[in-house]
């Protein structure tokens, strides 16, 4: 590599690490917010809180990615063109696929860090994550120990306790029971434990009173109890045992047989094929991100009134590439033969960049060809 393409290089590097940091920190408090007020507020410790943030990480960083490697080209042009260096290099004899190369070893070199990340990391991150979430959601005794709130810890159900002693005993309970459409129960009860039998948790209520209403004629019974026992198992919903999810699987496991693993997943092949040619379609997107800053503001030449509008033409462009992959991932979803489609902004990006760098390779080719087509 020549000693100008390793000096560009490594601005375009450095530029897209700062970049990169700063988007994924503005991303992460964002989403870290969130996640805080959720986790700790359902009674989880903070290790949980590090460690549902530590394996959203890696989703996090494939959002920010091809943002800070247009970012970063786009920087490192507008630098080179304002400082003249451009200038003075295209004046030496370098042509603008010349300057292009080093541009494209960076679109590269990003396009690796995003196929690492989505084809191996982030998926077995989210498997992860899910695990731990269905792990937590099936955990009733935190979701119920918190005292002085209605909690709804499913549909239809509603649950109070008053003050949680230091020895575990509920004070002062409340749950009402509407899943059955039929008849709505309401238990009250002095007190109350959670008991863990098995695999399921009971709630045992001492000294309360239960009302039962019959919904079709509006009576309504009354019962006093000593002690009774609720099942609350059922109100966790539990996942399906065995059941894979098209997102938690490293790429290797999605190019099998779709069919095979559709009947798995429960999953369509067009789903199937979406996901795993749209993994690689995002690592393409890098390259062109890249090369379609550069290719953008060298096309804008020089100007002392800055190069806003040229940072404003090639954002746009990039969002209407990106848009075009929205059009088509309906198409993959409903036949995964369809899967070439999703390449086709890629192909769309690297057929603009190819005009732009042809345009000011041989800028009166337009010209030329008017004159060829009038005669």
């Amino acid at each position: 590599m020549a000693r100008l393409d390793r000096y560009m290089l490594s601005q375009l590097l450095v530029l897209f690490g700062f970049f990169a940091l700063v988007l994924v920190a503005l991303f992460w408090i964002n989403r870290a917010v969130v996640l805080f007020d959720r986790l700790i507020g359902d009674g989880q410790s903070a290790l949980v809180f590090l460690e549902f943030t530590a394996l959203g990480l890696p989703k996090l960083i494939t959002t920010v990615l091809p943002i800070a490697t247009f970012a970063g080209a786009v920087y490192v042009t507008n630098r080179m063109s304002s400082e003249s260096e451009m200038t003075v290099l295209q004046s030496t004899g370098s042509s603008p696929w010349r300057l292009a190369r080093p541009v494209l070893v960076y679109g590269l070199c990003v396009a690796l860090m995003m196929s690492i990340l989505s084809h191996f990391l982030v998926p077995m991150a989210q498997s992860q994550l899910t695990q731990r979430e269905t792990e937590i959601s099936q955990n009733v005794t935190a979701s119920l120990l918190r005292e002085g709130r209605f909690l709804h810890p499913t549909e239809n159900v509603t649950f109070y306790t008053r003050v949680i002693d230091q020895d575990g005993v509920l004070r002062d309970v409340f749950l009402s029971d509407r899943r059955d459409p039929a008849e709505g129960v309401i238990y009250t009860a002095a007190e109350a434990y959670l008991v863990r039998n098995g695999a399921g948790t009971t709630l045992i209520m001492v000294d309360g009173l239960a009302q039962r209403l019959n919904k079709s004629d509006l009576r309504l019974s009354t019962a006093k109890f000593r002690d009774f026992s609720f099942d609350i198992s059922s109100l966790v919903s539990e996942s399906e045992a065995g059941k894979q999810s098209v997102p938690n699987l490293i790429s290797p496991q999605l190019m099998g047989n779709w069919s095979v693993l559709a009947a798995q997943t429960g999953a369509t092949e067009g789903l199937i094929a979406e996901e795993l040619h749209s993994r690689f379609a995002q690592s393409l997107f890098c390259i062109v991100a890249a090369l379609v800053g550069f290719s953008t503001l060298l096309l804008g030449g020089f100007s002392r009134f800055g190069v806003w509008r040229e940072i404003a033409i090639a954002f746009a462009l990039l969002i209407t590439i990106d848009g075009i992959r929205g059009v088509l991932v309906d198409s993959v979803r409903n036949d995964a033969a369809n899967w070439p489609l999703l390449y086709v902004p890629s192909l769309v990006g690297g057929t603009l960049v190819c005009l732009m760098l042809w345009h000011l390779a041989a800028p009166g080719w337009i010209r030329r060809f008017q004159r060829r087509v009038a005669a």
